[in-house]
């Protein structure tokens, strides 16, 4: 890539982001999005080519190598046009505007995004990633550029006016879906069972044919349908196949390719529909939402390899991701050299392996076994659909091939000497990668993904006792209040590296950490944890909320340079703002008992009640919190010292089982009870019980009798 040899250099070395970086020695004479590149556009009279990507993203660095390091098509580009660079991860407001604009336009999006603009940021022409030649019936980049700077000439005035009909369109469009619409939570709940389980793939398990994602949330909410349903005589086989589907799901992905078994954690997805072959990248909201559906899942099931999948998670993230100050990085690329001194990176490179690597670390006889086991073969295991462009040929993706009882069957050992063979070889490959060439580190610090990950470590560390989880939890939420606000806790930015923060804050970053900081609070006690979610969702609603009509607008209201007001929905990949706030308010709403909160909740339900009722799995979480906000009225409260062994006793027992419609509060005697009565009258009360802690369970606050032990608490949550 081009930061290896230098010939250029443009605006974009002034900038923290490492995807911006990658492009600063790029021909392309780039500028950052913002006042200076509009202003040029406005002077010069041309418009705006804007790319968008992230800096692991594989498609990005082909478009890059075949088109902006290319000289001529730089110098085209340079001539007729103001070339403008936008990190989607640090800029999601910009990214979010103009993909909406190409999915309207062309039906699907992707990264890079390439967009081109008016110098007044209307769009008049959009896709994702093109080839620099005319290719397969595919308009190549250099003849697009010539195409569009012609029209730009020649056709202007009906160019301009067709992106002002494409912006006034799509802004009546959104406004549109955003229709308020009664929902009645039983019967999308129902729905939202059934469209999972009949896009369920019976044979691979997850939801769909290749690619196939992780669907993190939809586990969630499959997890709770089974809680729920378990009691129901009439829906007793649907909850079964609830739980069913996620916990085959969540046992398929940590034993197919998309699992990395000799560093841990998760690729991005398969690109088969077997979970063979990953892309190869690790995303940090995926780890953080990934640990938090294996924590569930191991809450139902008790399974030893569940917990160990999501401890592995842990070790992967702590070695790889974590700032020395306790915040998490954003992502590792796809693409590596696959030895030092290439001069072209690869995808999966770091990860592959040749039959006879295999063979040389672990001796012939062992790693004939540790290859069966995983599914390596001497012609590599990549089917050729996997594999388009023939990087592959003869490499192997570990995935679980046999169980060991099969292996051991067929090589004639114990199980026991299988399992120590193939514990002794991913010894040895960890040991061996770890000389290769890393991939790219995106070492950017955003907020909403550290939420995403507090909350996973909170609810891991709780379920699978492990304090050390809840230390990690903790220390990335205190870096995001001192590191990534203007003034300590409070004015939260985007992102931050190496010692500089980003833009300010988006609705998501606001939803995704109070989610976290209310985890972390019911799964520590710490009450500031609790108090800070508090004074967020006063920023956040300050910031984002439309007051009249409901809901969150992505970007807040004096964000310059915006051209749609969008209010997200989708949980896609992350969980959208107003599914996530939801969930939020109507958690903060019980454990505060504030009315006013549990409005705002409802109002978002109703606001996206369309998308509720035609396509609920399309909003696993705004399901979640439709479901909590009708039925999850229960708070168990924990009084006493919470460092004394019969108070941890109590606690273990509601944090080692799946309570969905519950919260979980901590009643101190001290400073924390005195703030939380203030908020919430019944619980000023509560204390424990002839000097030892009590637990009181409470439905709307109407608590039963208080209990001390833990055998009593068992019978009260059974």
């Amino acid at each position: 890539m081009s930061d290896s040899s230098p010939k250029h250099t443009n605006a974009l070395i002034r900038e923290k982001s490492p995807y911006l970086l990658q492009h600063a020695h790029n021909p392309v004479n780039w500028l950052p999005w913002g006042d200076e590149a509009i202003a040029k556009a406005k002077a010069e009279d041309k418009p705006i080519f804007l790319s968008s990507g992230y800096s692991t993203c594989h498609w990005c660095h082909v478009m890059e190598r075949e088109s902006f390091e290319n000289e001529e098509i730089a110098a085209y580009i340079n001539e007729h046009f103001v070339p403008v660079k936008v990190d989607r991860e640090e800029r999601p407001d910009v990214d979010l505007t103009y993909m909406t604009y190409v999915q309207a336009a062309t039906g699907g999006g992707g990264w890079p995004m390439s967009v081109f603009l008016t110098p007044e940021l209307k769009p008049f022409f959009g896709g994702t990633y093109f080839p620099p030649e005319n290719a397969q019936g595919r308009i190549g980049f250099k003849n697009l550029l010539q195409e569009l700077h012609k029209a730009w000439m020649e056709d202007r005035a009906k160019l301009q006016a067709s992106s002002e009909r494409s912006i006034a369109k799509l802004q009546e469009h959104l406004d549109g879906e955003n229709a308020e619409t009664e929902v009645k939570t039983d019967a999308v709940v129902q729905k939202a069972y059934d469209d999972l389980a009949s896009s369920y793939d019976y044979h691979e398990a997850g939801f769909s044919g290749a690619p196939k994602f992780p669907r993190s949330s939809s586990i969630n909410l499959l997890l709770r349908i089974h809680q729920a349903w378990v009691k129901d005589e009439a829906r007793k086989s649907e909850s079964d196949w609830a739980a069913e589907m996620s916990v085959k799901t969540l046992r398929a992905m940590a034993n197919g390719g998309i699992w990395d078994h000799v560093g841990g954690g998760m690729h991005r997805y398969a690109v088969d529909s077997y979970w063979h072959i990953p892309h190869y990248e690790k995303m940090l909201y995926d780890q953080g939402q990934l640990l938090w559906a294996y924590a569930e899942g191991y809450l139902i099931t008790d399974s030893p390899f569940l917990a160990d999948t999501a401890r592995e998670i842990v070790g992967y993230v702590q070695r790889d991701l974590r700032h020395p100050q306790g915040g998490f990085f954003s992502a590792e690329d796809a693409d590596s050299y696959a030895q030092a001194g290439d001069d072209h990176k690869k995808e999966g490179a770091f990860y592959v392996w040749k039959a006879s690597e295999i063979d040389e670390l672990l001796g012939k006889e062992e790693g004939s076994i540790f290859r069966y086991s995983f599914g390596a073969r001497r012609d590599g295991n990549a089917r050729p659909e996997s594999d388009p462009h023939g990087e592959l040929t003869g490499l192997n993706t570990l995935f679980r091939a046999y169980s060991v009882k099969k292996t051991a069957e067929f090589f004639k050992k114990t199980p026991e000497e299988v399992l120590a063979i193939q514990g002794r070889g991913l010894k040895l490959l960890f040991e061996a990668r770890a000389k290769r060439p890393r991939p790219h580190l995106d070492d950017k610090i955003i907020t909403a993904w550290n939420g995403l990950m507090i909350a996973g470590l909170a609810r891991a560390g709780a379920a699978l006792g492990e304090p050390s989880f809840l230390k990690l939890a903790a220390e990335a939420a205190q870096f995001l209040h001192d590191e990534l606000c203007a003034t300590p806790g409070k004015g939260l930015h985007r992102s931050w590296r190496a010692g500089e923060r980003g833009p300010k804050g988006f609705a998501t970053d606001y939803a995704c950490l109070i989610h976290g900081l209310l985890d972390l609070y019911q799964a520590s006690f710490e009450v500031k944890w609790l108090q800070w979610a508090v004074a967020l969702q006063e920023e956040m609603d300050g910031l984002f909320l439309d007051k009249e009509n409901g809901g969150y607008y992505s970007v807040h209201t004096e964000m310059a340079h915006s051209v749609l007001r969008i209010k997200e929905d989708y949980d896609g990949a992350e969980p959208s703002p107003n599914s996530l706030a939801a969930l939020n308010l109507t958690r903060l709403a019980v454990i505060l008992d504030h009315q006013a909160y549990a409005a705002q909740a409802a109002k978002i339900t109703t606001l996206f009640g369309n998308t509720l009722q035609s396509s609920p799995s399309a909003v696993p979480v705004l399901v979640m919190a439709a479901d909590f906000l009708e039925s999850g009225k229960q708070q168990i409260v924990l009084a006493g010292d919470a460092t004394s062994p019969e108070f941890q006793a109590l606690a273990a027992v509601v944090h080692r089982r799946l309570l969905p419609k519950a919260v979980l509060l901590h009643a101190d005697g001290g400073e924390a009870q005195a703030w939380l009565g203030k908020q919430n009258e019944a619980l000023a009360a509560m204390q424990p019980v002839e000097g030892k802690a009590a637990a009181y369970v409470c439905q709307n606050y109407a608590c039963q009798a208080p209990v001390t032990t833990k055998e009593a608490l068992e019978k009260l949550l059974a």
